[in-house]
């Protein structure tokens, strides 16, 4: 997934994420269905991430999603307020993602790695208010 000259296919990048490939199409597939966003596969920051799938709306990027080996990577960024309406809400995992995040204007970029249900669930929580802001 970090060779630039070997673009994946959405069935490769799902199929490296092993055992959570299903928790890999279920958000791309949720944030296409629920969101209308439009995927595009993509290598957006180097050799550090490699390729992944941008989800945008109307061209405004919503976040990237990175196959890695069994698992899967989301990065995105959120204001301050937008993370404070759900952190009480979320598990001890994300909120250490939350308080370390990469800071940048208002907010900052999270890159949040998702190796379980209860880590999906607390992704979705963020994405829904990137998506709906």
């Amino acid at each position: 997934m970090l060779d630039k000259q070997a673009k994946p296919t959405i069935v490769e990048m799902t199929e490296f994420c092993a055992e959570n490939a299903e928790l890999f199409s279920m958000i791309n597939d949720w944030l296409t269905t629920a969101f209308n966003t439009e995927p595009k596969v993509v290598f957006p920051y180097g050799n550090k991430y490699g390729w992944g799938i941008g989800h945008y709306k109307k061209k405004k990027l919503m976040c990237n999603i990175f196959a890695e080996s069994g698992a899967f990577s989301v990065m995105m960024r959120l204001s301050n307020k937008q993370y404070d309406t759900v952190y009480n809400e979320l598990q001890k995992y994300t909120q250490e993602h939350i308080d370390n995040k990469y800071p940048c204007g208002d907010g900052g970029w999270i890159r949040y790695r998702v190796i379980c249900q209860e880590h999906y669930k607390d992704i979705q929580k963020l994405l829904t208010i990137k998506c709906l802001s």
